[in-house]
């Protein structure tokens, strides 16, 4: 066994781990492990905030299914990861944060930049942990990687002091390799009763969560739902894990980002099967609407969350993927296969006349307009990015989307500049796919910065801006205060003139102000992305105080726009 740097074992284990990119900031506290890294085979990206990075390797690891790294050095650079650390942890997405810290010796002596990020950061990770001995680098991080993966997935922190990067430890990658992830089967009885209540339902639905997509469980999915023809939902983290043209899609519910139809549908179910979803409030709303005249069954791989929010009438512990195969067979065992009844037609029937408008051609831009622009002028392999406002809202209630990791959301957490660092993760993990970031003007403002990286390091992907000069889901929110109070970004002629600011790192842009204009200006932004291989922006002036249908239960959903007047189909 051959002695090395114990970084330099670190930088061998992350790449037998699948990481071929990190994303960071250098520091004096952690340059040990970045003279690892410049050894390896491993691409860094220098970032401009440290926030930005995790947002960024939450991104590729959505993309990839893999578990993404961020870096940073001690004191504000770990501070600054807690917002990407408590998202991925949100999320349920696999992610580990790396940062530097003082030696040993000074941690009790307040020494320059030394800050207890590990206590700090349990509350939002799976595992927070200091390494204490360089014999426990390449073990430390082994472990790390397992515990990001296993069960319901989530980040991890590992803070390294500067003396123990410097020492060394025996290591031989030849011999090492990642530690097994346990994969939970279910029990064969409550998969019998599951599909036993599903036999019995007259009007049953599949609720697909982000937990179907994380597992790679889409496939089973299906196959279930073909076999006994159960209509099938998503929750926002969920969408893509069922195409959206397939004649079971029932549509999205919730009470702000949902369908009407979906919300129809969900309401006329009399039971729900929920695969991989955690009953987030905004897809709930108000709790005795959602429970209702239906039972439910939960499936989750974390056994806790099993009656978190409500008791289920049954819950099964197991991983997606074989818990829904185990479904799927024993349902072919139990009952040959059915063909479209009454229900799929029923809800084929609210899918054709319970719709929004998104055709509209009203100056300013009406919101909806702008999704209809991006279904039509994007293909079903484009990635999609956006984080959180009446933008993510009016995206879940028209965007269309047909494939798993095509669309990728902050759902729980809602961190505001989270689209612009994730696309770059994104772009990092698959070059050649085309990548799509969705923003708000005051989103993009958070971390507007990450530009730079995108720029420098010619990350090309496009920016489409829904600009409405206002924090328009808080403006929306006061409403019920009768106000419109310390919401308002609109300035001399209209702001912040993005179109100059992305010029100014050396980016293209264009802004819309015309509704016949949008197509032409994506078709325009994509070209010119990947001519430049450069990220470009078509900033979109929308009508400033445009509302999103929303509500506080499934059943009482407000339209703030005219909806389309077509003949409901009886049941």
């Amino acid at each position: 066994m051959t002695r090395i740097p114990c970084m330099e074992a670190v930088a061998a284990v992350l790449e037998s781990e699948g990481v071929d990119t990190v994303f960071g900031i250098p520091g004096a506290a952690i340059l040990p492990l970045y003279a690892a890294l410049r050894k390896s085979g491993i691409r860094h990206l220098t970032v401009r905030h440290e926030e930005g990075g995790t947002h960024a390797a939450d991104g590729w690891a959505r993309a990839t299914g893999k578990v993404g790294v961020s870096i940073g050095t001690s004191g504000p650079a770990g501070t600054n990861m807690i917002t990407g650390l408590y998202t991925a942890q949100a999320d349920s997405i696999p992610m580990i944060c790396i940062t530097g810290q003082a030696p040993r010796a000074k941690l009790h002596q307040e020494a320059f930049q030394a800050v207890d990020i590990v206590e700090i950061a349990k509350p939002v990770t799976k595992w927070a942990v200091q390494l204490k001995e360089p014999a426990q680098a390449p073990w430390v991080f082994r472990e790390a990687f397992r515990i990001a993966r296993s069960g319901r997935p989530g980040p991890v922190l590992i803070d390294l002091p500067l003396d123990v990067q410097k020492g060394t430890c025996v290591y031989d990658p030849a011999l090492d390799a990642p530690l097994p992830v346990d994969v939970p089967l279910p029990r064969p009885q409550p998969v019998a009763a599951a599909v036993r209540m599903l036999l019995d339902a007259e009007r049953p639905i599949i609720l697909a969560g982000g937990g179907v997509i994380g597992a790679e469980a889409c496939e089973e999915l299906r196959m279930l739902a073909e076999h006994l023809q159960v209509p099938v939902q998503v929750t926002l983290m969920g969408k893509g894990a069922f195409p959206e043209d397939h004649p079971l899609f029932a549509g999205m519910a919730g009470i702000q980002t949902q369908t009407r139809w979906g919300n129809a549908a969900f309401l006329e179910s009399d039971l729900v099967l929920a695969v991989g979803a955690r009953f987030g409030d905004r897809h709930t709303g108000d709790l005795e609407t959602y429970r209702r005249g239906r039972r439910f069954v939960h499936v989750d791989i974390e056994p806790t969350q099993i009656g978190k929010v409500f008791e289920p009438d049954l819950g099964i512990v197991g991983h997606a993927k074989p818990t829904l195969a185990a479904l799927a067979e024993h349902a072919r065992h139990a009952s040959p296969p059915h063909a479209p009844g009454r229900w799929v037609e029923r809800v084929a029937g609210l899918r054709g006349t319970l719709l929004r408008r998104d055709d509209f051609d009203d100056k300013p831009i009406k919101p909806p307009r702008v999704y209809r622009e991006l279904n039509q002028g994007f293909g079903p392999d484009t990635t999609f990015v956006t984080a959180i406002g009446l933008y993510q809202i009016w995206s879940g209630q028209f965007q269309q989307t047909f494939r798993p990791r095509h669309y990728l959301v902050c759902g729980q957490a809602g961190p505001l500049g989270w689209e612009v660092p994730a696309a770059i993760g994104v772009k990092c993990a698959f070059p050649d796919k085309q990548v799509v970031a969705v923003v708000g003007d005051y989103s993009f403002q958070f971390l507007m910065e990450e530009i730079a990286v995108a720029a420098q390091y010619r990350i090309p992907f496009v920016i489409v801006m829904v600009n409405n000069e206002y924090l328009g889901l808080i403006r929306q929110a006061e409403l019920g205060y009768d106000m419109n109070y310390a919401v308002d970004l609109h300035y001399g002629e209209g702001g912040i003139d993005h179109v100059t600011l992305m010029q100014a790192f050396g980016c293209p842009a264009r802004r819309v102000e015309q509704p016949d204009e949008i197509a032409d200006a994506l078709a325009w932004a994509s070209l010119e992305s990947e001519a430049q291989q450069l990220p470009v922006l078509v900033e979109i002036m929308v009508e400033r105080e445009a509302n999103a249908a929303m509500g506080p239960s499934l059943d009482a959903i407000t339209e703030f726009e005219p909806v389309p007047d077509l003949v409901p189909v009886s049941d």
